[in-house]
């Protein structure tokens, strides 16, 4: 079981990028890699803003749950 370190204003954040991120309002690039990766980025800020678990706040030690 993953325990949560995401607060909620960092989970409605998370999903509000990744809406703008995956949405028609994304950004669009020249170059095909940075648009793939915006996509990524993307689904990686859903994934977090659904479970509140993030990989770097778990490895850096940071719990911000109860913000």
């Amino acid at each position: 079981m993953i325990k949560r370190n995401l607060g909620i204003t960092d989970r409605i954040l998370r999903f509000a990028l990744a809406f703008w991120f995956l949405g028609p309002f994304a950004p669009a690039f020249n170059f095909v890699w940075m648009n793939w990766a915006i996509v990524i980025i993307g689904i990686i800020a859903l994934i977090e803003s659904f479970t509140g678990w993030c990989g770097l706040h778990n490895w850096f030690g940071i719990n911000n749950k109860n913000q």
